[in-house]
């Protein structure tokens, strides 16, 4: 690459910083999250952005397994701006990566919670913040574990259409079940965790407040922001993000849809007043490029990654 170069483009493997946008042509050169540089050695890195390819355990529409490659692709819009409603560039304040993809062998269900596991603790153990793109929602279930064993019991902030606390033995590889598990082996606080944007109906709540799809409009953004504060307090905290929390108007693009969801801008600004809570790690998960419709929930969901990206550079430019 020649230093005239106007544009010069493929940051995703020849940048020379960590830290700032790239300013490369949107439509073009290697894609990664937010053009970051991929890249798995984490000295000095704060934050590191992760695809899990996994969707062999959603019960209706499968192709969450392209969510990575596809919140990937819409995030190339954003890549080189002033990130709004944050008015400045995220990766100026963090130095971040793009870490790849999980490794498993995707014939070996029984296996892969532990390679999520174990590889989520690899980062964790240097110290660095991890944000996930899913893949469907069993992979938050090793996701928690791996964060809970570095920082104890977490709050969780849980955008959804579902409770997720269906019945399971623990021998279950099932999306619709995780958080009754996280509750049941001490990994999450009940008391400390909320659900956003509910839908459907499990057997049981599991302890958890849970705020219904039409409780959105009656309590109004900043009604739902207090309650989830309250909730959480000053707990650690993780945020999941199914994108089916949004109505299909909003994220077609998903394996389990259900009407009367939030709207994007909804989400999207609740989501950016949580920035007084102490998210230790979050995900964005059950983005189905192949049901989309012109990376409508993909956009959604690199929005969703970006405003979570943004609270903590906010955070850290505070600090």
């Amino acid at each position: 690459m020649h230093s005239k170069d106007p544009r010069p483009t493929d940051n995703a493997f020849l940048g020379s910083s960590l830290k700032g946008g790239s300013h490369e042509p949107t439509y073009g050169g290697a894609l990664s999250f937010m053009r970051r540089r991929y890249s798995r050695n984490l000295d000095g890195v704060d934050l590191a952005i992760w695809g899990i390819p996994f969707d062999a355990a959603v019960s209706n529409r499968p192709g969450a397994r392209f969510g990575p490659q596809g919140v990937r692709r819409a995030s190339a819009i954003f890549d080189g701006d002033p990130q709004y409603p944050f008015d400045m560039d995220p990766f100026e304040v963090l130095s971040a990566v793009d870490y790849g993809d999980c490794v498993f062998d995707y014939g070996v269900h029984a296996e892969i919670p532990g390679h999520i596991e174990r590889q989520a603790r690899e980062i964790l153990d240097q110290d660095t913040h991890l944000f996930s793109i899913g893949g469907d929602h069993f992979v938050t279930w090793p996701l928690l574990k791996a964060h809970a064993a570095k920082h104890g019991p977490l709050a969780l902030v849980h955008f959804d259409a579902h409770q997720d606390t269906w019945p399971d033995d623990g021998g279950r590889i099932d999306h619709g079940s995780f958080v009754g598990r996280a509750v049941r082996d001490g990994i999450i606080d009940p008391e400390k965790s909320i659900q956003i944007g509910i839908r459907t109906h499990a057997p049981e709540t599991c302890g958890l407040e849970i705020l219904y799809g039409e409780e959105i409009e009656l309590l109004g953004v900043n009604g739902v922001v207090e309650m989830v504060k309250d909730r959480v307090g000053d707990a650690k905290a993780y945020m999941t993000f199914d994108i089916d929390c949004l109505d299909p108007a909003f994220a077609p693009g998903t394996g389990t849809p259900v009407a009367g969801g939030l709207s994007s801008r909804e989400a999207l600004m609740i989501l950016r007043r949580l920035g007084d809570i102490n998210f230790v790690g979050g995900d964005i998960v059950e983005v189905a490029p192949a049901y989309d419709h012109a990376d409508i929930t993909s956009i959604a969901g690199a929005s969703v990654a970006l405003t979570y990206i943004g609270l903590l550079a906010e955070k850290r430019r505070e600090d």
